[in-house]
């Protein structure tokens, strides 16, 4: 079992939680997390890019001269590809990126950033995520309590004031804990959870 400090929000110990070691001890596999961070990327595609082929762009079906005789290159419409405003050759088309990652690779790579955070000293569990007030001002003077440069805070949607305050402030993002992925994970460097919040983790990734 791993054993972590839980704090209060002035940052002050208050108890200690023991964590099972199959998530919180999880080894780093940094294949894994490249592959859940890639699916997760490409799964946030909208795929809308759109190019229009010769058929879709506007022009004139003519022939631009006779075949022969001219001494110039054989043409058959303005709207080839060869020319300004023509259309455009295998262009990106509306389509799909996502794809499926197994949901046990996904959760090991969870598995493993979290394990890494708790190895550098990275993870802050708190007994509960409580602000005094929903001001964005009061929220920054609150976490400056900890040491951090950019911190992912994982709590409840329920959490109003959490979730208002902290909207505006661009090295700070807070988000329900189903919210919780690869991505924000790995570019926030320190996490922040309650204690409810890990017993919900403990469930999902066991």
């Amino acid at each position: 079992m791993v054993k972590i400090k839980v704090r209060n929000i002035q940052n002050k110990e208050v108890s200690e939680l023991e964590l099972p070691d199959d998530i919180f001890a999880y080894p780093l596999k940094e294949h894994l997390i490249y592959e859940a961070v890639k699916n997760f990327n490409a799964n946030q595609r909208q795929g809308t890019a759109c190019t229009k082929t010769r058929s879709e762009v506007s022009g004139s079906g003519k022939k631009l001269w006779k075949q022969k005789g001219t001494g110039r290159a054989r043409m058959g419409a303005i709207r080839s590809p060869l020319f300004r405003k023509g259309g455009t050759t295998f262009g990106p088309k509306p389509r799909d990126y996502s794809y499926a990652m197994p949901k046990k690779a996904r959760r090991n790579a969870i598995k493993s950033v979290l394990s890494e955070k708790i190895r550098n000293d990275r993870l802050f569990i708190l007994d509960e995520v409580k602000l005094a007030s929903g001001k964005t001002k009061d929220t920054i003077k609150t976490l400056s309590r900890f040491a951090f440069d950019k911190l992912l805070i994982v709590d409840k949607k329920d959490n109003s004031d959490l979730m208002l305050s902290t909207r505006n402030i661009p090295h700070i993002k807070a988000i329900d804990v189903g919210e919780m992925n690869i991505y924000d994970s790995l570019n926030y460097n320190y996490i922040m959870l309650s204690v409810d919040v890990v017993k919900k983790l403990m469930e999902v990734l066991k």
